[in-house]
């Protein structure tokens, strides 16, 4: 059974950071590209950034020098790494898995950017 496990989120104050997991099983994680998404409130998904299964990353405009991708094969898992934080990233962050049409979604987890 394929799953995608977010962690991580929560409330945080301008300027701080956070760390996001998710946590893969059910698939060959290493073979899929790992993307994250986020939706604010009253808006659309929107893509953050991705992980190439060899590691190449690509990011939104909006978040490029303060957000970072990484991966851990061996652990099945991906990470978004947030710095310097503006309210203005506070939405439901999304772990998605994409090999060759074939894609998979996490429940996500909320991020709070709020003094």
């Amino acid at each position: 059974q394929v799953q995608l496990v977010e962690s991580g989120g929560g409330l945080v104050q301008p300027g701080g950071s956070l760390r996001l997991s998710c946590a893969a099983s059910g698939f060959i994680f290493s073979i899929y590209t790992m993307s994250w998404y986020r939706q604010a409130p009253g808006k659309q998904r929107e893509l953050v950034g991705f992980i190439s299964s060899d590691s190449n990353t690509l990011y939104t405009n909006s978040v490029k020098g303060r957000f970072t991708i990484t991966r851990d094969n061996a652990k099945n898992t991906v990470y978004l790494q947030m710095n310097n934080l503006k309210p203005e990233d506070t939405a439901v962050y999304y772990c998605n898995a994409n090999f060759r049409g074939q894609d998979y979604w996490g429940k996500g987890t909320l991020v709070t950017v709020s003094s």
